[in-house]
């Protein structure tokens, strides 16, 4: 059963902001729920709570998808006859554990909603929970393994991951999979002013490991290697690998070495973030780093990572940034805008899957990874029922017409 096209109309809207008390009280919830990427205890107890939220609002509980300790949540929703819509967020934060005993979530007089994770991207779960509870999406689907005797796909599947800030090193082959179940994704990450984004660069994420040989700093310090000295001659090589012409940018990050003030530094380590538009620079890149020669005698280098998200092109955002455009009209939302941006999201991964991607979904605010980062309260509702029309019209036919069941064009309050 798929949802009436009907629906997407402004009183969609009309629905949504009737809601604006409880978004605001859950995403307050959410927020209390600290969950660093880093900690996995807090992590778990954050994916519970939001699996309570998700089952209230869609009347089905997610199956949980546990990888190294780590629980990502998935929704399959409503049953379709073809593969459906794939919409991908996620639950952790930058933020460490304790951060709300200074910063708790409040609310300002200009109705924006602040506390760690508000933005990035707390706000957007609340507004997806809402946002689909609202489409009538009925039973799930009879068996979405596509095991023998499968015809069922799910309308829309939703992927909650619990390491998306780290690179999703254990939710990328998941969220691959369900790529392969799916026509379209729509990734929550954050806006700002509202803008969705389009295009991301490709992300690679490496450590450069000096190491040399230890001696005494004041006896004889002509008998060891300085590692750091040596990664000092890297951090300047490595500075000049980046290419801004073509977009390409590679930035020494968090740097490390040495055991104590009197001793000669026997390993030193750097962290390097690099941004490219190409697959093409993520590869001349990683051939370079890997490549990198030490100076100092008897000094050795290690680098580890590697190329991590594939670019985000704003090929595989055109089809879908035009029918969000249409949609918006329809819900007399204003017209939308797009922009290409450098940091990366699962989007780069559907998009690399060659699932047509639109991203920027979440959240309108500002401030992600910063202190003080908010969400917008009033653009929530507005969000949300953008989400709505875009899964409704990608779930309708290539005519503009959907299957509807018994009142599915009725909306809830």
């Amino acid at each position: 059963m798929h949802p009436d096209p009907s629906l997407v109309s402004p009183r969609l809207v009309t629905v949504l902001r009737s809601r604006l008390d409880a978004m605001t009280a859950q995403l307050s919830d959410l927020v209390s729920h600290e969950s660093p990427s880093e900690d996995l205890a807090l992590l778990a107890a954050c994916a519970r709570r939001i699996a309570e939220l998700g089952t209230e609002l869609l009347g089905r509980a997610p199956e949980p998808v546990e990888v190294q300790g780590r629980t990502h949540l998935v929704w399959h929703l409503g049953a379709s006859p073809s593969p459906g819509v794939l919409v991908v967020g996620h639950y952790d934060t930058v933020w460490p554990a304790g951060t709300l005993e200074r910063w708790p979530f409040s609310v300002d007089d200009q109705g924006r909603a602040s506390g760690p994770g508000v933005f990035d991207m707390k706000g957007g779960i609340v507004q997806l929970f809402h946002a689909l509870s609202v489409l009538g999406l009925g039973e799930p689907p009879g068996d979405c393994g596509g095991g023998p005797g499968s015809v069922d796909h799910a309308a829309v599947t939703v992927v909650l991951t619990a390491d998306e800030e780290l690179g999703s090193q254990t939710s990328r082959r998941l969220i691959e999979d369900l790529c392969l179940k799916a026509t379209a994704a729509l990734v929550l990450e954050p806006s700002l002013g509202g803008v969705l984004k389009v295009a991301r660069k490709g992300t690679s994420m490496y450590e450069v490991h000096a190491l040399g040989r230890s001696a005494h700093a004041g006896l004889e310090p002509e008998k060891g290697v300085n590692a750091t000295v040596e990664l000092a001659h890297q951090i300047l090589a490595v500075s000049g690998l980046g290419n801004p012409g073509v977009g390409t940018t590679v930035t020494p990050t968090v740097m490390a070495g040495g055991t104590t003030t009197n001793t000669v530094p026997a390993e030193a380590v750097l962290h390097v973030d690099v941004r490219a538009e190409t697959r093409a620079e993520q590869e001349r890149i990683d051939a370079a780093l890997r490549g990198l020669v030490p100076v100092l005698t008897g000094s050795t280098l290690r680098v580890e990572g590697g190329i991590n998200r594939p670019p985000f092109h704003v090929s595989a955002s055109e089809p879908l940034m035009t029918r969000a455009t249409q949609v918006a009209e329809r819900l007399d939302l204003g017209p939308l805008s797009g922009a290409a941006v450098g940091g990366g999201s699962d989007g780069n991964f559907t998009a690399g899957m060659g699932l047509p991607t639109l991203d920027g979904l979440g959240a309108d605010g500002a401030g992600a990874h910063a202190e003080g980062e908010f969400t917008r309260l009033a653009a929530m509702p507005e969000r949300a029922a953008l989400l709505a029309g875009l899964v409704v019209d990608l779930l309708s036919d290539a005519d503009g017409t959907a299957e509807s069941g018994p009142g599915a064009s009725a909306l809830p309050a």
